[in-house]
């Protein structure tokens, strides 16, 4: 029964649970090093190191060129990508890692209107009204404090940050989806870590705020690039066999599985509003899967 459930569902809506699943572990180990005092830098080049040793890998295993047909537009891909992650991990860094996840996931709204505006697609009914639930829900999520006495603080900083990481993502989300008819997956994931990787590394040279990871670190810090790996993956087949709004979607169950994470590695204990939102999340997911199936013909 769960096999026969688990092949109805869309192959895109399937990389895309994969790829929720990979990041949203990689969020949580961002966090863990992150209390250790690794600094970001450090953080973003030990992922990189490990996805570029797996992406090289795979592009050679494939026998094509791992610099692939556009060179422009996966350099592009690989900058903005860069700067949006150093938004990402500072954000995971310094905020709990639902809201940061949450503030992370806004970037569904730019990648549909970036789409529309430079690929053409249509946001349809179902998508527009999946966003506008996931919208809802993440309010509940993000913001208890409107609806109580318990006022939270988020600093203005990070949050301004996590934003711009959000946009830069939607960037670069619809730049793979403009490259995917002409290039294989695994060269537009490969560009992200080999441009990343020495951007990094410079600046973290540069501040001088290398430090030395034990070995438990260590090795959290080489599953980052493991998971991350897993989620690139997973985001890239998506984008490939979804329209980019529908896929940025779909990926909001990414703020699911970070509260869970949350509540079992930082005893972040959701609290009511939390499983609303969550609720509001997985119908809106629903409500786009069922509208983006084709009415059999008569």
């Amino acid at each position: 029964m769960i096999r026969s459930l688990f092949n109805s569902i869309p192959l895109g809506v399937r990389y895309v649970l994969f790829s929720a699943v990979g990041f949203s572990l990689m969020s949580s180990l961002v966090k863990l090093v992150s209390v250790h005092g690794i600094p970001v830098m450090e953080i973003i080049a030990a992922r990189c190191l490990v996805s570029v040793v797996i992406s090289y890998v795979d592009v050679k295993r494939k026998g094509i060129s791992i610099w692939g047909n556009n060179k422009k537009w996966l350099v592009a891909r690989g900058l903005i990508g860069t700067v949006s992650l150093m938004c990402v991990y500072y954000a995971l860094s310094t905020l709990p890692l639902a809201e940061a996840t949450i503030l992370q996931y806004t970037h569904p709204i730019f990648t549909s209107l970036l789409a529309l505006l430079f690929l053409g697609e249509h946001i349809r009914s179902a998508t527009a009204i999946c966003i506008a639930l996931c919208i809802i829900g993440l309010s509940f999520m993000v913001a208890p404090d409107l609806l109580s006495q318990d006022h939270s603080y988020l600093p203005l900083k990070s949050v301004f940050i996590a934003l711009l990481g959000a946009s830069g993502s939607s960037i670069a989300y619809v730049i793979v989806r403009k490259i995917s008819n002409s290039e294989d997956s695994s060269v537009i994931i490969f560009y992200f870590p080999i441009i990343a990787l020495p951007v990094s590394v410079m600046l973290l040279v540069i501040s001088g705020d290398f430090v030395l990871p034990n070995f438990q670190v260590l090795i959290q810090l080489l599953l980052i690039g493991v998971m991350t790996q897993i989620g690139q993956i997973g985001l890239t087949k998506a984008m490939q066999t979804l329209d980019a709004g529908v896929a940025s979607a779909y990926s909001y169950i990414q703020v699911v599985f970070s509260v869970a994470l949350g509540w079992l590695l930082f005893k972040e204990i959701p609290i009511l509003t939390t499983w609303i939102g969550g609720s509001l999340i997985m119908a809106g997911a629903l409500i786009n899967l069922l509208g983006g199936r084709k009415k059999p013909s008569a």
